[in-house]
């Protein structure tokens, strides 16, 4: 595992504190990884939402364009 050093926002490592304090996380690493893997799981799945839109779009089966489908998923998932 590589060692990073970032610099946070007062309201984010307040955040980071209080979680491994609640008992969340056991440290502030482990919550950090724990949001990258959810947003490149985010990422997989709205990159896999655009793939099924392209098909969709493709086989006319879609009256709305892969912007307006997109932006219905967007708000879906708070993106």
């Amino acid at each position: 595992m590589s060692r990073q050093s970032i610099t946070l926002a007062k309201q984010n490592d307040d955040w980071l504190k209080n979680q491994v304090a609640e008992q969340e996380f056991t440290s502030k690493s482990e919550a950090v990884n724990y949001l990258i893997k959810q947003a490149r799981e985010r990422e997989d799945y709205v990159d896999f939402v655009r793939m099924k839109f392209d098909k969709a779009e493709k086989s006319a089966f879609s009256t709305k364009s892969k912007e307006e489908l997109l932006e219905v998923i967007k708000k879906r998932l708070n993106v």
